[in-house]
């Protein structure tokens, strides 16, 4: 009996992790939530719950809850979380072998066992139904209610506030009895701010003149002369793009050029350089096409700007045309939910949501919007979607130009035609037979004579002048889609006229015209200034880039399975400052960065740290690492190789032509020093550099970059090209500035810190290169390539520092 209890309490101990798994919550993100209930619960419901439900269960097996997936039945357990290559149920629909072979009607399609396999992947998360509907989907959810203008809070450290907003901050660590972290230093404020607005390093002489300025709004005027920079639309246009999933390449089944998505990118960064109101953007990419313009700029502006609609990822070999038109409308309004709401509409294409108050009949009110938008020319496989053409007089008149000379060269080859036809009748009536073919009785000469104008017409249609275009979207017939039951268009409801959410009862709800799509209506609905949402999310987006982590934690998601704000007051103060500003977001910096609490030291003050290690009262900066664009442009600012040439594609391929994909040849190379904004990014083919640095996934929208720290990251700034290239560009610039290696010590540092280095770090360097050389000895004889290999050993030494890559 004691050996048996003995394997008992073996087995027990072995079979604990697979017990917790169908026992024990399992913790769900909003996106893992979001892709069970759109990719997965559809397909569970359509073709597996009929025989494995609460009614049926056929081998002893249900689908409806996690618990029973994992428990399985006749065959052994169906999931194995993280693993599908041991999940019965993958097995089963890949109907790849005699025993299991579902469902029994037909074979699932191939995205629909791959959602299943990426499903088990992410852990196999399965939201109870009982959890889902008791304390979800209310209307009285803070973030649908009204914002107000909250009044400042009394603090009782006045000196402390130089911004009213210091004021909601400085109450809330007083309350915990904690205070702020003391400022940062000059030097530290002002690499912050640069990499903050620009993601590039300040200069030598920039540090210098800040240093040296004592006036007391000298950080006032470096935030003005960095939103005045050129760099700064790049930096903050980028930010938009995640927002915008922005490729330059579809992705999916199909992955061809986006030929002219750059004009999009190239719009964004101009809007964001010129400080465009908010609400205009916004409604410029929902629909730009549709409102008024004053001259040919800006309306080929507004037409590009609507590419928002249309450069999200689309199956465009999909088999089933109706299909493939809902799942592109369901993009782009789960695009446009996430973007301008921060709300997931997406989750109720196949149901109400469960969560949020929104409801089917909401979505497919919206639904009718898009439906009612021509985003696609032709849904025959590979499926085209639309560009508009931009005005261009010049391109126009280029084009009128070069048809008359295609007329003219086909009147040319008609007359031959004709007069060499006439001449062989001729002939061939004093025969007295008249021939079939006339063509090939043509004199040698004409024959030539033809062959060589048709070749010249051939080569002429071919070199036709473009009629420069952009991705966008168009109107189309009016239509209001019916509730799609199950979210399959075969199987329809009751019709949903178009209308916004019935949840947003603090607005009038616009008037959707029969003659018009609804994008307009819904657009000013959007950025009507007393919108709940739309201004808490943008500035809520704009803090978490400026500090590292939003007011409200979950910046794409103010639903109901999102966080609440750590500070509501300050949130709906800064939303009512940005609408009172015109939608400024220069203004919007500008209140923020001169703020007691974004000029805070890293470090924080008394026991701060131990009090609020999550830095949720923001009683510090966060430390925070670079994006991958900023760490790739920051490599050639400091090798002095940076190429500031702004717009234009760097694409190899022509629009709509395959590339990276297993019938052509991919061309797309990195090695470019244009800013990192400029290269292609191509949607299963992500640059390895922003691969490694946690570049977001581009088929998404997305806000909140994740920051994850990996032996990868490391490797690559030892190993890689890129770094090689710049620890090499970098050591030609410091041995240039001076001939004292003390002082190229000092350069480098200037360059790649922005600050002076340490008795010790000064020591360390010279130690370094002795010793570096003298390894170098046996290997190359010339002194000169010694001292240089030397120095760009030292340099990449200096590059693959925590210190080049975080901001402090």
């Amino acid at each position: 009996m004691r050996g048996l209890r003995s394997l008992l309490a073996i087995l027990l101990a072995l079979l604990a992790p697979a017990l917790a798994w169908a026992e024990q919550p399992v913790e769900q993100t909003a996106e893992q939530l979001r892709f069970f209930e759109t990719k997965v619960r559809p397909v569970l419901a359509e073709h597996c719950l009929a025989c494995h439900g609460p009614k049926k269960q056929w081998s002893n097996f249900r689908v409806d809850s996690r618990a029973s997936l994992l428990a399985g039945g006749d065959f052994g357990e169906a999931v194995v979380p993280g693993n599908p290559a041991e999940s019965r149920l993958i097995e089963a629909v890949r109907q790849s072998g005699d025993e299991l072979s579902m469902p029994p009607e037909g074979k699932l399609t191939d995205r629909q066992i791959a959602d299943l396999e990426t499903w088990i992947r992410q852990g196999a998360h399965f939201p109870a139904e009982a959890t889902a509907k008791s304390p979800f989907r209310d209307p009285g959810h803070w973030a649908f209610q009204p914002a107000g203008d909250p009044p400042l809070p009394e603090v009782n450290n006045g000196a402390w506030v130089v911004s009213p907003l210091d004021r909601f901050l400085l109450a809330r660590l007083e309350a915990e009895g904690l205070a702020p972290a003391p400022p940062a230093d000059k030097r530290t404020l002002l690499r912050r701010a640069t990499f903050d607005l620009t993601g590039l390093p300040p200069t030598p002489a920039e540090v210098a003149d800040f240093l040296s300025d004592e006036r007391p709004n000298a950080f006032a005027l470096v935030v003005d002369r960095l939103l005045e920079s050129p760099a700064y639309g790049e930096r903050w246009g980028r930010h938009w793009l995640d927002v915008a999933r922005y490729a330059d390449s579809n992705g999916l089944d199909e992955n061809i050029a986006h030929g002219n998505a750059w004009r999009y990118r190239d719009y964004v960064v101009a809007a964001f350089n010129r400080d465009k109101p908010f609400r205009q953007f916004v409604q410029e990419q929902l629909a730009g096409d549709l409102l008024p313009y004053d001259g040919d700029a800006q309306r080929g502006e507004q037409l590009i700007a609507t590419g928002f609609l249309s450069i999200g990822p689309k199956v465009l070999a999909e088999v089933d045309e109706t299909k493939m038109e809902m799942d592109i409308i369901d993009e782009q309004l789960d695009t446009v939910g996430r973007a301008f709401l921060g709300l997931t509409l997406g989750c109720a294409r196949c149901h109400d949501h469960k969560f949020d108050p929104i409801d089917a009949a909401d979505y497919y009110a919206l639904a009718g919007v898009f439906k009612s938008t021509q985003t696609m020319d032709s849904f025959t496989k590979i499926a085209k979607w639309h560009e508009n053409p931009l005005p261009d007089a010049a391109a126009t008149a280029r084009l009128e130009t070069h048809q008359k000379l295609v007329a003219v060269k086909k009147e040319q080859i008609q007359k031959l035609v004709e007069q060499a036809s006439a001449a062989v009748k001729e002939k061939a009536k004093e025969g007295e037979k008249s021939p079939e073919k006339l063509e090939p009785l043509y004199p040698p000469e004409t024959t030539a004579q033809l062959k060589t104008a048709r070749e010249e017409l051939v080569a002429l249609e071919k070199a036709a002048p473009e009629i420069p275009s952009a991705m966008g979207v168009t109107e189309r017939a009016i239509v209001d889609l019916p509730i799609h039951v199950r979210g399959s268009h075969l199987k329809l409801g009751d019709v949903a006229t178009r209308r916004v959410p019935v949840v947003f009862t603090s607005l009038e709800a616009p008037q959707f015209s029969t003659s018009h799509s609804g994008r307009l209506e819904l657009a000013r609905w959007i950025t009507d200034e007393k919108h709940p949402l739309t201004y808490r999310v943008f500035v809520n987006r704009v803090w978490r880039w400026h500090f590292g982590k939003g007011l409200v934690r979950t910046t794409d998601n103010f639903g109901m399975l999102g966080e609440a704000p750590t500070h509501p007051e300050l949130l709906d103060w800064l939303a009512a400052r940005f609408v009172e500003s015109g939608a400024s977001l220069k203004s919007l910096h500008r209140l923020i960065m001169l703020s007691s609490t974004y000029r805070q030291s890293s470090l924080p003050a008394g026991e701060a740290a131990q009090h609020d290690p999550e830095n949720r009262l923001w009683g510090r900066f966060e430390v925070r690492r670079l994006e991958a664009e900023a760490v790739r442009d920051a490599l050639l600012a400091v090798g002095g190789t940076l190429d500031r040439e702004q717009g234009g594609s760097l694409l190899q391929v022509k629009n709509r032509e395959f590339f990276f994909d297993h019938t052509s040849k991919d061309k797309t190379e990195y090695t470019s020093n244009r800013r990192s904004i400029y290269l292609p990014i191509v949607r299963n083919n992500v640059y390895d550099v922003f691969g490694l640095l946690d570049y977001p996934d581009a088929a998404v929208s997305t806000s909140d970059r994740p920051t994850t720290t990996i032996a990868p990251q490391a490797l690559l700034m030892l190993n890689s090209e890129l770094v090689a290239r710049a620890s090499g560009s970098l050591a030609e610039r410091v041995l240039a500035a001076a001939a004292d290696d003390a002082e190229r010590i000092g350069q480098l540092y200037a360059l790649a810190y922005s600050r002076e280095p340490t008795a010790d770090e000064l020591g360390a360097g010279q130690r370094f290169l002795r010793q570096a050389e003298q390894l170098l000895t046996t290997t190359e004889p010339d002194m000169a390539e010694r001292s240089g290999l030397a120095w760009q050993a030292y340099c990449q030494s200096i590059l693959a520092a925590n210190e080049f890559i975080y901001v402090r």
